[in-house]
């Protein structure tokens, strides 16, 4: 369908209960064993958005599993409204496992808002909702001593764009003066439709936002990837990747770039549709990333991988989470600083991974080209 098809996934897998099998003791040491170890001294930070699942001190386990040096995590359940408070035993063993494994939760951990808040949204009780939820991360992260909270800026399906762009920013005044936020800095992601109800599919709608938030310094912006290159702008070769930055630093200004997610797209450029792809395997390929990782204005910034993990079995036929596939993807990454986009090594790399996601292009090309047709007729 028309819809996130990861998205999709992820709610399947929410609502299906289904009795699991108890973990052996070999297969919780397996998992403890970390998939590769942390590269030290890369000038990139990556990670991925691992899971808090049992609270949130096992993202640090889990990001030390994938061998990420940053990490992005759901401080609570992001598909619904009601969560039990921040346990302060696990804010205790957060800090210790940041601090033992020496990750800095202030510029490294980005936790991700939750799907249901809409700040744009102009009626009273969903404004109250969708406030208390947000602003409730936002003591979240000042207590876990997070300084980076990223969220989706919303639509304006009550409003005008301009009234929904106005009280969105109007919330983040609010909570900016909450002491309950402390500091942390509030990040608009781009997203992935231009036009429509959308907010945040053009660097103009960031820009309109930020002009509206009073503290500026408590904002800025997490630059997703595929959502940018499904809303037209191009990252694939080094002049497009340039344009884009510089689109981006001239509507919005780049020292609001704070963070990024890093995915490749199924779809095609200017789609509007957001689909993940695995790292070259997508409509970016993987010259955008071999881009992004050496351009010196984003070294230090985290760089998170959202790409799709879950994978079937061919045995049982089960869909089950790779996170291996984080873990490589992570080394790509790092690998391709410094590597010579015209040599051998990356035409290698770049036509096994282009070949690997072929088919899946080919069938989300042919969606959009009937949508297409269909929209002409």
């Amino acid at each position: 369908g028309e819809e996130d098809e990861r998205e999709e996934a992820v709610e399947v897998r929410v609502t299906k209960k289904t009795k699991r099998k108890r973990k052996t003791k070999e297969e919780k040491e397996a998992e403890m064993v970390p998939l590769a170890a942390r590269t030290v001294g890369s000038k990139i930070v990556v990670g991925a958005h691992i899971s808090a699942a049992g609270g949130v001190h096992n993202a640090v386990k889990n990001a030390l599993h994938v061998g990420g040096n940053s990490f992005a995590l759901f401080l609570k359940s992001q598909r619904k409204w009601a969560n039990p408070p921040l346990d302060p035993a696990h804010a205790t063993q957060f800090a210790s496992s940041c601090k033992d494994h020496g990750y800095d939760p202030a510029g490294y951990a980005v936790p991700h808002g939750s799907y249901l808040v809409n700040l744009a949204h102009v009626d009273a009780d969903r404004t109250s909702q969708a406030y208390a939820s947000f602003v409730d991360d936002l003591s979240r992260c000042h207590r876990l001593g997070i300084r980076l909270y990223n969220f989706h800026p919303g639509n304006a399906a009550s409003s005008s764009r301009t009234e929904a762009i106005a009280h969105l920013a109007e919330q983040l005044n609010r909570a900016h003066q909450d002491p309950a936020s402390g500091d942390v800095v509030t990040l608009l992601e781009t997203m992935a439709a231009r036009g429509g109800n959308t907010i945040g599919g053009t660097f103009d709608d960031l820009a309109a936002v930020i002009a509206g938030v009073h503290d500026k310094a408590r904002v800025g912006v997490c630059l997703d990837t595929c959502h940018v290159f499904a809303a037209g702008y191009d990252l694939r070769s080094p002049a497009a990747f340039a344009a884009t930055l510089d689109a981006l630093d001239g509507a919005v200004g780049l020292q609001y770039l704070r963070a990024l997610h890093v995915n490749d797209s199924k779809a095609p450029l200017g789609s509007g549709r957001d689909l993940h792809a695995n790292i070259g395997t997508g409509f970016l390929g993987l010259r955008a990333f071999h881009n992004l990782v050496n351009e010196e204005r984003l070294w230090g910034l985290p760089l998170v991988l959202e790409t799709p993990i879950d994978v079937k079995n061919e045995k049982t036929g089960k869909v089950e989470e790779d996170r291996g596939i984080w873990a490589r993807e992570i080394k790509l990454l790092e690998r391709l600083v410094g590597m010579d986009a015209e040599g051998e090594e990356f035409a290698r790399l770049e036509a096994e991974l282009a070949k690997k996601g072929e088919a899946e292009r080919m069938r989300i090309q042919e969606q959009v080209d009937r949508k297409k047709a269909k929209e002409e007729k």
